[in-house]
């Protein structure tokens, strides 16, 4: 595996005050410091636009005083908290960089040898970070792209919901028809669901009757469901060894669970037709799309947790922010194995894996690569991996180009050189 080194971005100079915010839920403590070292010692301010307006004319009277021309305000990556800073200094005449925590988590041992963790002695650890040139490109979405990442999140809660509640109608099924989940293999099915909604228990199955079972399977499946598969969930449903005592309290929470997670379903839909609509505003979402392999609700979330893919400069920036780029521990004679970090966004990776899995099948655009790690020796999930950054590289080079992807591009080109 090749390994992409990042270099980092000195942000810092001569001319540049440096600004650390320790965010909180409803006060943040501010910290300046110029190159020469003068500082302002940190100070709360409220999280509200009278404390924004506040922080940034204290900002900018002290910039001006000392004749800096630039200015580089750096917070932690944290919650949801920042936000409201975030984007009234997004319109500022400053450049905004994040921090990850761990890295001021192990820097603040240096500041007195101590452990200690306090709202004061936070920015300057972050405003050290900063100093030493590890500070991480931070991108604010706006307009479709903001669009797309408050979607995608929003329909990454809701199927952790619908999750949760099929998990919820398993328990209770195995309890009232066990033998149900052995004939349907998958209770999120539209049939499985139907059943269960209409004939949760195997009471209701013996009444309808084999032949009427099977003619409402037949319609519900549109066919895919046979008559030997009725005449099964009928045989069990007249053996069944679900329970009978308190059986009426159970079908009571069977439909509520039911209808929540067609609720859940409707919802979810509704989601992905407005990420599609967003996804639409993006001028480079048809460069993505144009990659066999990768769909709308992909390149949605991918355009919604990158935020743009326009604003990052190498492949190394996009690497770091998914958690893909690779790390070791070695040390003498001893050689580590490379590892991904995983300390970027969780929902990228997630994303670009099942991507993956779409795209490794006989006909997929990634299954000679696949085949060919497999064939080395390589294990599964290493080579998940490897694909998951070769996938990355390519969606970023398309996007950053508006470019078109065309398969077999080298082999026609080398066909068109010789002739």
């Amino acid at each position: 595996m090749e390994i992409i080194r990042n270099q980092n971005t000195r942000n810092i100079n001569g001319q540049t005050l440096i600004v650390a915010v320790d965010i909180g839920k409803s006060v943040h403590y501010g910290y300046f410091r110029t190159p020469m070292g003068k500082e302002v010692k940190p100070f709360p301010f409220s999280n509200t636009h009278q404390g924004f307006q506040e922080f940034w004319q204290k900002l900018f009277r002290f910039q001006r005083q000392q004749g800096l021309k630039e200015c580089v305000i750096g917070f932690e990556s944290t919650g949801p908290y920042a936000e409201p800073l975030l984007h009234y200094l997004r319109t500022c005449p400053v450049k905004l960089v994040q921090i990850n925590p761990m890295h001021t988590k192990r820097l603040k041992e240096l500041t007195g040898n101590s452990p200690n963790k306090t709202d004061r002695k936070d920015p300057r650890v972050i405003a050290d970070v900063i100093s030493l040139g590890h500070a991480l490109t931070l991108v604010v979405p706006e307009g479709a792209a903001a669009q797309l990442r408050r979607l995608t999140h929003a329909r990454e809660r809701a199927l952790k919901r619908r999750t949760a509640l099929l998990n919820q109608l398993h328990y209770l099924m195995a309890v009232v028809f066990p033998e149900f989940l052995e004939v349907m293999k998958k209770i999120s099915t539209k049939t499985a669901t139907y059943l269960i909604k209409h004939h949760p228990i195997p009471q209701h199955i013996v009444v309808l009757g084999s032949e009427s079972l099977s003619k409402v399977l037949k319609k519900i499946s549109r066919g895919q469901m046979t008559e030997q598969q009725a005449q099964r969930l009928f045989e069990v449903a007249q053996k069944s060894i679900g329970i009978h005592e308190g059986q009426q309290s159970m079908l009571l929470e069977i439909q509520y669970l039911v209808s929540a997670v067609e609720r859940e379903n409707g919802f979810i839909a509704d989601l992905e037709k407005q990420m599609i609509g967003s996804l639409r505003q993006i001028p480079y979402s048809y460069s993505i799309l144009s990659i066999k392999g990768v769909g709308k609700i992909t390149t949605a979330g991918l355009i919604g947790e990158v935020g743009d893919f326009g604003k990052f400069k190498t492949i190394a920036e996009i690497t770091k922010l998914a958690g893909l780029d690779l790390y070791e521990i070695s040390s003498g004679n001893r050689k580590g194995q490379h590892r991904i970090s995983k300390r970027g966004r969780s929902l990228m990776r997630k994303l670009l894996y099942f991507a993956v899995v779409n795209m490794i099948r006989s006909s997929g655009l990634l299954h000679e690569p696949w085949h060919q790690m497999v064939q080395r020796g390589m294990p599964t999930m290493k080579v998940m991996v490897a694909l998951c950054r070769k996938l990355l590289r390519l969606i970023f080079a398309l996007a950053r180009d508006h470019a078109v992807y065309k398969e077999n591009y080298t082999q026609t080109n080398t066909y068109k050189l010789a002739a």
